[in-house]
C-alpha cells in the first residue's frame, strides 16, 4: 500500500480544520470575556547613582541598570507591598483577600516592572478594572520607590526620579481580545489539523485491514 499524502489529506479537508480553528475563536471569545476587562496605569522612574569620578559611564550605566531589575523584582514582594499600602494613596484595600499568599498573588498580577535595557529606567505599570484604583497604585509604587530607594540597594548613593507622571489607558488591555482570539483560532486549527490526520490514519489502517484479509 502506497505512503499517505498527509498534506494532500489536510489541504482536502481544509474546511474541517476551518471549523476547528472558529471553535477555539469562540472558546478564546467566552474566556477572554469572562475574566474582568483591566485599565492600565504607568509611569516611569530613571534610577541614579552618584558614584563620582571613579567609574566610567558605560560601567556606571550598567550598575544603574542592575540596580533598576533588583528594584523590577522588590517590586513584587510583600514587605514593598505593605509599604505600598501604607504610603496614604487612596487604595481600596478590599481589593485584596485577607490570605497572605493569595494577596501576593493578586499583587503579582495587578502590577508589572519592566527596564528598558541599557539604562536605569525603570516602568511600573497596574492594572485594575477601575482606572482611578490603577493610578493610585502607581503613584503609590512610584512614591515608595522614590523615597524608600536607599532600603533596597547597597553601595553608593542611589536615588529614583520619576520622569515620566502617570500614563492611564482610554481603553481596557487587559485581557487582549484580538491576541486570544488569533491564538484561539490558530490552536484550534492545529487541533483540526491532527484531527484529519487520525482521521486519515485510522481510515488507512482500517483499508489496510481489509486488503490484508483478502
Amino acid at each position: 500500500m502506497s505512503q499517505p499524502n498527509y498534506l494532500r489529506d489536510v489541504v482536502g479537508s481544509w474546511h474541517t480544520i476551518v471549523m476547528f480553528g472558529l471553535l477555539g475563536l469562540v472558546l478564546a471569545l467566552i474566556v477572554s470575556f469572562v475574566q474582568p476587562l483591566r485599565y492600565s496605569s504607568t509611569a516611569r522612574l530613571l534610577i541614579l547613582q552618584d558614584v563620582g569620578t571613579s567609574i566610567d559611564a558605560y560601567t556606571a550605566s550598567r550598575a544603574e541598570e542592575r540596580i533598576a531589575d533588583n528594584l523590577s523584582t522588590i517590586v513584587y514582594t510583600s514587605t514593598f507591598f505593605d509599604q505600598v499600602m501604607g504610603a496614604g494613596f487612596d487604595i481600596d484595600p478590599s481589593i485584596f483577600p485577607d490570605d497572605a499568599s493569595k494577596t501576593r498573588k493578586v499583587w503579582s498580577n495587578m502590577v508589572k516592572a519592566t527596564v528598558a535595557r541599557g539604562s536605569g529606567l525603570l516602568s511600573v505599570t497596574a492594572y485594575h478594572s477601575d482606572i482611578d484604583q490603577a493610578e493610585q497604585i502607581v503613584r503609590a509604587i512610584s512614591f515608595v520607590l522614590t523615597e524608600r530607594v536607599g532600603e533596597y540597594t547597597s553601595g553608593g548613593a542611589v536615588s529614583a526620579r520619576l520622569v515620566d507622571e502617570p500614563l492611564n489607558s482610554r481603553w481596557p488591555v487587559k485581557p487582549n481580545v484580538l491576541v486570544n482570539i488569533l491564538s484561539g483560532f490558530i490552536l484550534g486549527g492545529f487541533v483540526g489539523i491532527g484531527f484529519v490526520i487520525l482521521q486519515t490514519e485510522r481510515i488507512r489502517r482500517r483499508h489496510q485491514l481489509v486488503h490484508e484479509e483478502f
